[in-house]
């Protein structure tokens, strides 16, 4: 890798356009990457569960493949946060992606002497790559103020869907290359894998260029000549951050729960994969399509006010799963539900937690958030079964419900001053942005 950039510059423009154009370049590369990362990872995932238990010789264990990339996100995530916060947003993304790009040669390494454990390690490293595609989403707005900062996380954000689509779809090419340069059977695909990891590698180290993260530091640092850093960092306010960590981690684990189960209950009511593919294709795109719609409302509206939307849209979901549990297309309808209450609760949490954290906590919180999210994910995912098993997926709807039950009940905690949080958020003419 290259060396970092050093931290102060006399070179650096820190006039309110200056940093305009800066933040404007910053959102479309941290965007491209975004489709990089989630084709890298799309094509991961769905083959991860397939290798698990042909390695393992066991169905019941392929799960752990999905449980070891979600455990290696976790891992990664605070200690990612830490080295942005040392090295900037470059480094500390390149990084992920590098380890991420080691464990997709693990795993093809692993399914070719039938390591079981070794492939598990595999998919612990491959989380790294996750863990900065989350990343991506709080890069996008170092430097974005309270008029832009949900459009343009949410941009980052809907830029995954691209890469998240199309990343399954290379499965059948993949298997068709990995035949002919004599790859391990369902390893194919991975060669697209390991070119979109480069790719984001090389994209991450040359584009992103200032850094965003390092550039906010030094407008802090130079407050006294600079005002820009007024409309980028506000005041500390740890109880709504605290808030919109336990809204964004709620939200996940909501949607994880339900969603991962949903394969299996559809299954088990005769549906065939065509439709049970259909099912999660359609709550994929309610996760992503929309999240710029959500952006701007959480910056128009308020970030509070766009949590409780999106929990709205939980229980709307959460419902129709329940009681509509015996059809197919009102299940269908439910997980799209999910989706949309995801992204409005994501977006616009994610961008609480920035911007009602000081810049001497914001990294730190935000990789926090990432580890938060991510276990609740992986320990949401294994209950859910539990719950299924036990009372169905109409009672496990009803039960993960108590979640949104609690985000609305400790949504005042997120009282404490600053326009983004419970009103709209200040005209863009105020901003550099």
């Amino acid at each position: 890798m290259t060396e970092p950039e050093p931290r102060t510059t006399a070179s650096t423009d820190a006039s309110a356009p200056a940093v305009a154009r800066l933040q404007r370049r910053t959102v479309w590369v941290l965007s491209i990457g975004q489709v990089l990362g989630g084709l890298a990872f799309g094509a991961t995932i769905s083959l991860g569960a397939l290798l698990a238990g042909d390695v393992s010789g066991s169905d019941s264990l392929s799960g752990l493949a999905t449980a070891g990339v979600t455990l290696g996100t976790a891992v990664v995530a605070v200690p990612l946060a830490a080295l942005s916060r040392r090295l900037g947003r470059r480094m500390s993304l390149a990084t992920g992606m590098a380890i991420a790009l080691v464990g997709v040669v693990l795993v093809v390494a692993a399914v070719s002497v039938g390591s079981f454990p070794l492939l598990l390690c595999a998919f612990l490293l491959v989380g790294a790559g996750q863990a900065a595609n989350l990343q991506s989403r709080f890069a996008a707005v170092d430097l974005a103020t309270d008029a832009s900062r949900g459009r343009d996380l949410s941009i980052v954000v809907w830029a995954t869907t691209i890469g998240a689509v199309l990343g399954p779809n290379l499965t059948g090419p993949g298997e068709v290359l990995g035949d002919a340069i004599g790859m391990p059977s369902l390893t194919g695909p991975y060669v697209f894998t390991v070119v979109a990891q480069v790719l984001a590698i090389g994209l991450y180290l040359i584009a992103l260029r200032p850094d965003p993260l390092l550039t906010a530091q030094r407008l802090v640092a130079d407050r006294a000549t600079s005002r820009v850093a007024d409309a980028i960092v506000k005041p500390d306010r740890p109880a709504a951050a605290r808030y919109a960590i336990f809204a964004v981690a709620a939200a996940h684990g909501v949607m994880v729960s339900i969603m991962a189960m949903t394969p299996v209950h559809l299954q088990h009511h005769g549906a065939d994969l065509t439709i049970i593919g259909m099912t999660i294709s359609l709550h994929i795109a309610g996760m992503y399509a929309l999240s710029p719609v959500f952006g701007i409302l959480a910056d128009r509206l308020g970030r509070v006010q766009t949590i409780l939307l999106g929990q709205a849209l939980l229980v709307a979901a959460l419902l129709t799963a329940s009681f509509g549990q015996e059809s197919t297309g009102a299940v269908t309808v439910a997980l799209v539900l999910l989706g949309l209450g995801w992204s409005a609760s994501t977006v616009a949490g994610s961008a609480l937690v920035t911007e009602a954290s000081s810049e001497a906590m914001r990294t730190r919180r935000q990789g926090f958030s990432d580890f938060v999210m991510s276990i609740v994910a992986a320990v949401g995912a294994i209950l859910a079964g539990v719950v299924l098993g036990g009372i169905g997926y109409g009672g496990l709807a009803l039960v993960v419900g108590v979640a949104v039950v609690a985000v609305v009940a400790l949504s005042p905690l997120a009282r404490g001053g600053g326009p983004g949080a419970m009103g709209r958020a200040p005209e863009a003419a105020a901003s550099p942005n």
